[in-house]
């Protein structure tokens, strides 16, 4: 019907009002608009509101106020007295403005006759000088009626144009306020231009403050609200700390470090940061310490190491220098002192645990003293670079390499057990020496025993012919005994054991050999349980978090505990971005370090002690000699022996240089858990080598080699 039709024609023009209506409100432009309109009316409210405060604290005591609440929040006494008395001082004086005030109509109303009846008598003068000048007697009023005049054409023209003004005053007005608030605040997030947010890089102490604000614990949220300043009192002074900035909070009671810890990643977006740009540490308690980088200052590189940069200037000392390792976390380079340490590293696969291991090699090698014995049981080549410099080194991941490494290890044992009894304590109280490490001769210069991937001997399940095992952690498994005994004497003699790990787990690292080293260093870990395990509990505690790392993206990235490293003040740990040297810089540095070895006149793959002395004893006739009485006899035991026999030739003879020596069948075997040599065995071999023609060349006494028996 007509009025139906009438009614689907209205309602449709309805629909399409609303559609367009819609559609301009929710368009872009609109959108832009009104955005834009709201940011800008609210930069003149908050320009208002800043303009305001300042009056405020310039025309009241506010200020003095706001100063005495955070010097009490602080229990800081001078400064709150300071500030009382000028509070003090201030309303005096504006007592006196008041009754300055209240007496002042009285004074305004005479001086404002006294300035009438001066101003007419004045214009009266005029005009009579005027007068006499013209000899116009209506002159004497002039300046009267041109005074009037003046004042007749202001109010006329404020009449006219008094709208005008008003509204230019009123546009410099807004103007004024709109570029104060645009200066000193910012405006809300959802009306940020093109649906950006405003993000300040700065740390600033409101920023801080709001951050912990906002972290959701309960307890802070009212602290900080109810706290007179905001806050404010909480904080340290905000310091630049290398490629950042380090501000201490000092937590309100029942705020625990803890549960600002657990929030870290909620407390870097506050501060518009990243999780792995905000660092924090406990350095005392109930205070927490925030290192916040700079946006991508932690994903720049860090630069070559100086053993790479001046290869030809690189020397060592082990008891006076320090290697060169990185830089921490405020950009600042750190070196660390090696000198009777021991070592461990760990960390997940392929994250540079190796590549940090090996530069403080590459640096202690410059030292030419030192000796290595180093078992490689990856076995790809990380360490092959130091064939020339080691007196062992054992390279491959299988068991028969596992059974080398733990050999190495008790034949570094006993080298520690013949330094232990062959020093002479009367003369050195206070233990080895630099003087008696670098005497050549001495046989206590500073070796190096490196165990990587040494989870592989830890979880090596084969057994020996006493059927000990090579691996584990019982007190029967060699390689664990090994490094118990290397912790618990080496370092009073000299002796250093380095060992890298990865993943670590009660079953691949024992408890006691992780607490045996003197600096404990971890790479990027899975859990906290590890990160423990790494580094320790009070470091973690602290603040260390190497299982907050980044896989893949830190790698190098270490963090440290222990001795060898300045550390800062308050801390249990440091943070150290390790530089990088390549296999073939390494290589090229091992050279130069056997260069200079050789001008120094000191052997690479010795004790360290200068060219081997020619051999002029037979050491089965001194064996036998030493060992007269003895059924065995212990090997250091037969090494501090030989020493007394003869100390120029013996003194720097080591257990792998006796093992070497001896023939096989004499050479010492494993009894009671202990390395010994048997008086029956070497007797056997020296009458066998007397009576057994040999194919060997026939070594006179001058040195020079004979002619071969038939």
């Amino acid at each position: 019907s007509p009025v139906r039709s009438r009614r689907e024609l209205y309602r449709c023009d309805v629909t399409t009002a609303h559609r367009h209506t819609v559609a301009v409100a929710t368009s872009t432009t609109t959108i832009t608009t009104g955005k834009a309109l709201v940011r800008h009316t609210w930069f003149v409210l908050a320009g208002a509101g800043v303009l305001w405060t300042r009056w405020r604290d310039t025309h009241g005591t506010t200020r003095y106020e706001r100063q005495m609440r955070a010097a009490e929040a602080a229990c800081d006494q001078d400064r709150l007295l300071e500030w009382e008395a000028r509070d003090v001082a201030e309303k005096a004086r504006r007592h006196g403005r008041v009754m300055d005030w209240i007496n002042a109509p009285l004074a305004w109303l005479k001086a404002a006759g006294t300035a009438v009846l001066s101003v007419l008598g004045l214009l009266v003068g005029l005009g009579v000088v005027l007068a006499l000048a013209t000899k116009d007697i209506t002159q004497v009023i002039a300046p009267i009626v041109a005074v009037i005049d003046a004042v007749a054409w202001t109010v006329a023209f404020v009449t006219i144009y008094g709208s005008l003004l008003g509204a230019l005053a009123m546009t410099g007005a807004v103007v004024g306020l709109w570029a104060l608030g645009k200066a000193r605040t910012d405006a809300p997030a959802w009306v940020a231009p093109g649906g950006q947010r405003p993000v300040d890089d700065t740390v600033t102490p409101s920023k801080t403050v709001i951050a912990l604000r906002d972290l959701g614990i309960p307890t802070l949220t009212r602290a900080i609200k109810r706290s007179e300043d905001a806050g404010g009192a909480m904080l340290s002074p905000i310091r630049i700390a290398g490629a950042g900035v380090e501000v201490d909070i000092r937590l309100p009671s029942g705020v625990a470090t803890s549960d600002i810890q657990s929030r870290r990643r909620r407390l870097a977006e506050n501060l518009d940061r990243h999780e792995h740009e905000l660092f924090i540490t406990v350095p005392a308690p109930r205070t927490v310490r925030l290192w916040v980088a700079d946006p991508g200052a932690l994903d720049e590189p860090i630069g070559p190491s100086p053993l790479v940069t001046d290869p030809d200037g690189v020397r060592a000392d082990i008891y006076t220098g320090h290697a060169p390792w990185g830089r921490d976390l405020r950009g600042q380079t750190r070196s660390i002192s090696l000198l009777q340490s021991h070592l461990l590293i760990t960390g997940l696969s392929n994250q540079g645990k190796t590549a940090a291991l090996r530069a403080l090699a590459l640096w202690a090698m410059f030292d030419p003293t030192t000796e290595f014995r180093i078992a490689d049981l990856k076995g790809i080549g990380d360490w092959h670079m130091f064939g020339t410099l080691t007196s062992e080194l054992v390279e491959g991941p299988a068991d028969e390499h596992v059974i080398a490494a733990t050999e190495m290890l008790e034949h570094v044992v006993d080298e520690m057990q013949r330094r232990l009894a062959s020093l002479d304590r009367d003369r050195y109280p206070d233990g080895v020496t630099r003087d008696l490490a670098r005497k050549p001769g001495s046989g206590f210069h500073p070796l190096f025993a490196i165990v990587d991937e040494a989870q592989q001997a830890y979880m090596c399940p084969v057994l020996d012919t006493d059927r000990n095992p090579y691996g584990g952690r019982t007190s029967r498994s060699r390689f664990f005994m090994a490094v118990r005994k290397l912790h618990n004497q080496g370092r009073a003699v000299n002796v250093h054991l380095w060992q890298g790990t990865q993943d670590p787990t009660d079953q691949n690292l024992p408890k006691l050999v992780r607490e045996g080293a003197h600096i404990r260093g971890s790479l990027v870990v899975g859990t906290e349980s590890q990160a423990r395990m790494a580094v320790g509990d009070k470091a973690v505690d602290g603040g260390a978090a190497p299982h907050l790392l980044r896989q893949g993206i830190d790698k190098g990235t270490l963090v440290l505990n222990g001795v060898g490293m300045d550390l800062p003040a308050g801390e249990s740990s440091i943070i150290l971005r390790t530089h990088f040297i390549s296999g073939d810089e390494a290589t090229e540095l091992v050279t130069r370090a056997t260069a200079q070895r050789a001008k120094t006149g000191h052997t690479t793959a010795g004790p360290g002690t200068g060219t081997e002395p020619a051999p002029h004893r037979n050491l089965l006739d001194d064996l036998l000699t030493v060992m007269t009485g003895h059924t065995r006899m212990r090997t250091q035991e037969a090494l501090a022996a030989l020493t007394t026999l003869d100390r120029a030739h013996y003194q720097a003879w080591t257990f792998a240089r006796l093992t070497d020596e001896l023939p096989t069948t004499a050479r010492p075997y494993k009894s009671d858990g202990v390395m010994v040599l048997s008086t029956h065995r070497i007797h056997d071999a020296h009458t066998h080598h007397h009576t057994e023609p040999t194919t060997e060349p026939i070594t006179d006494s001058d040195g020079c080699e004979g002619p071969q028996k038939p």
